[in-house]
């Protein structure tokens, strides 16, 4: 466990005083997904350094990392985060990079760092949505009506669109600094304009999409491994609630049977010759009726602890190719996935949503008996591992605000 939160040089130098028996990895950011991906790694003996830009994350204090500290914000400063981390593998004598959100991704990539190995390739041909559309319709895989300001006049996609409309930058995070957020919905011409302007301004490439009616709590994702040479470790998962209800981030996952959700997403991602750990996220287009590909995220994210759960430990998985290892993931199980912070929250505050565990599930989750067994795992909450709770509740009663929901 870390015993706190270092600033780089600090960071440096604990490292380097460090034994290591085996590849360090480097987990960024250090938060919900961080923390998973931490646990992942740590059930197979892999010694984890976390690193974000601000220690208000939940995952440094767990047991399942050894050391946690400060690097330079890649989209603020790139160059300043390529010389941290090539000071921190440096001290390890080399790592293994994961990064659990955009910036981080293009951050490890961009950094060219001779001794970190990125378990990953090719994440820009999918990881950007101007190429992922375009690969999608070239291989039938249904998606959101798109259009592009480069090729077609605003106006008149928007005429064909209708109002309201929505505006997604081609990368998530960039676009997010740009227009507030990863997906924008406009409902007037001059409302677009504006967008567009703030996106012009700032550089990034934005695109006009349909507003889906989308059929709530029949979402399908594909949690997958792809390798470089093999078969691809993939589960399915619904996220069968969201908080909030409609629009909002995953709250309880859990595993389905959806072989085509699974050959759709697996089509795109070997044509972009993708190696590495992604999910693809569809979501049922009530209208058509059908499912239509929003997004493939080439990177943890915030339920992946589900897959692990089940028998798919994604980040080992993909550790154990980048530094040689085997790895056999075994029969998969079926599973559930739940993150008690918006989950107690949605049954304490909308009227609408009524519990879907029933008395078994939350006494295995108040006695702590989900570890043991069972087909029940959360996003944080361990009582085998209680710093992170603890975290969570510092800084949910004070004003700090951790930056990213993930």
């Amino acid at each position: 466990m870390a015993e706190q939160f270092l600033d780089t040089d600090a960071l440096v130098a604990a490292v380097d005083d460090g034994e290591f028996d085996r590849t360090p990895a480097v987990v960024a950011n250090a938060h919900i997904t961080g923390l998973s991906v931490a646990r992942a790694l740590d059930a197979h003996g892999v010694p984890v350094i976390a690193i974000d830009q601000v220690g208000d994350g939940l995952a440094y204090p767990s047991d399942a990392v050894e050391f946690a500290g400060e690097v330079r914000y890649p989209l603020d400063d790139p160059q300043g985060f390529a010389e941290d981390l090539a000071a921190i593998a440096d001290a390890a004598g080399e790592v293994v990079a994961f990064g659990c959100m955009d910036e981080w991704v293009h951050g490890f990539a961009d950094a060219g760092v001779e001794n970190v190995r990125l378990p990953w390739e090719n994440h820009v041909s999918v990881l950007d949505k101007s190429r992922l559309y375009r690969r999608a319709e070239e291989l039938g895989v249904p998606y959101p009506e798109t259009y592009f300001p480069s090729e077609t006049d605003p106006d008149a996609a928007a005429e064909e669109l209708g109002f309201p409309l929505v505006v997604k930058p081609a990368r998530k995070r960039e676009g997010e600094e740009a227009i507030g957020s990863n997906v924008v919905e406009v409902v007037t011409t001059e409302e677009l304009h504006d967008v567009l302007d703030a996106a012009a301004a700032a550089g990034v490439e934005v695109m006009l999409q349909e507003k889906v009616t989308i059929a709530t709590g029949k979402d399908r994702s594909l949690a997958s491994y792809v390798p470089a040479e093999g078969e691809p470790l993939a589960v399915v998962g619904n996220a069968a609630v969201r908080f909030p209800l409609e629009f909002g981030t995953s709250c309880l996952v859990e595993t389905v049977d959806a072989p085509e959700i699974e050959a759709r997403a697996l089509s795109v991602i070997e044509d972009a010759g993708y190696h590495g750990i992604s999910e693809a996220e569809f979501v049922y287009d009530a209208d058509r009726e059908e499912y239509v590909l929003l997004d493939i995220n080439t990177r943890p994210w915030k339920w992946i602890s589900l897959p692990v759960s089940v028998g798919a430990n994604l980040p080992y998985a993909a550790y154990a190719d980048a530094v040689g290892a085997s790895f056999e993931p075994g029969e998969l199980d079926d599973g559930r996935w739940v993150y008690l912070r918006d989950y107690l929250t949605l049954l304490s505050t909308a009227e609408a949503f009524w519990d879907v565990l029933d008395t078994e599930d939350w006494m295995a989750l108040v006695s702590g008996a989900f570890e043991e067994g069972g087909e029940l795992t959360t996003g944080v909450y361990r009582p085998s591992d209680p710093a992170p709770t603890a975290q969570l509740l510092d800084t949910e009663f004070t004003d700090r605000e951790y930056y990213c929901s993930c």
